[in-house]
């Protein structure tokens, strides 16, 4: 059990770093304008050397943010239930820990893929057709490890969880 969740603590740690990393790095889309790279994130794009903030009120990078903010402040929660259950004292019979921590992290990988399916939707079928030379960048890869890392932390405790049950419903018989 406990090895189950020391899993999906790393793996949380690391999804919540490369969430937060991914979303505050200027990395998302790659482009070649008039003959010079330029390169856009969610809060900045950046051209010629210079970058500057997006100050236009799109929806789609509106919702890219608050999914990926979301995602890493329920898997920030997660991370907090995760390390509440390795001890033992409860003063909630019925609520189990592990399993509200392996709850936070699908709904963190819920976030996230709400958020790279909307900035990927609007990125092919719009940016991707107004740029010739584009490509995601490593921001947005990031954002995607980011989903697989949550997502396993949530099996890892869901996994725990259930070690957990079936040892305390073994013991009651």
């Amino acid at each position: 059990m406990y090895s189950f969740m020391g899993g999906g603590l790393f793996c949380a740690i690391m999804g919540n770093i490369l969430l937060v990393v991914s979303t505050a790095t200027d990395y998302w889309m790659q482009y070649r304008l008039s003959g010079s790279f330029a390169h856009q994130g969610l809060w900045r794009y950046c051209m010629s050397g210079k970058c500057y903030t997006q100050t236009d009120s799109i929806a789609y990078w509106n919702a890219t943010r608050a999914f990926m903010i979301l995602s890493a402040m329920s898997c920030f929660a997660g991370i907090m239930a995760g390390i509440l259950s390795f001890a033992h004292f409860s003063a909630f019979e019925r609520f189990n820990r592990s399993f509200a921590a392996g709850i936070m992290f699908f709904i963190s990988t819920l976030f996230v893929l709400l958020a790279m399916a909307i900035y990927t939707g609007v990125t092919v079928n719009f940016l991707g057709k107004r740029f010739s030379d584009w490509r995601f960048s490593w921001s947005y890869i990031l954002g995607w490890v980011a989903l697989l890392m949550t997502f396993f932390a949530g099996i890892f405790y869901m996994c725990a969880y259930r070690m957990h049950e079936c040892r305390r419903l073994a013991g009651t018989r």
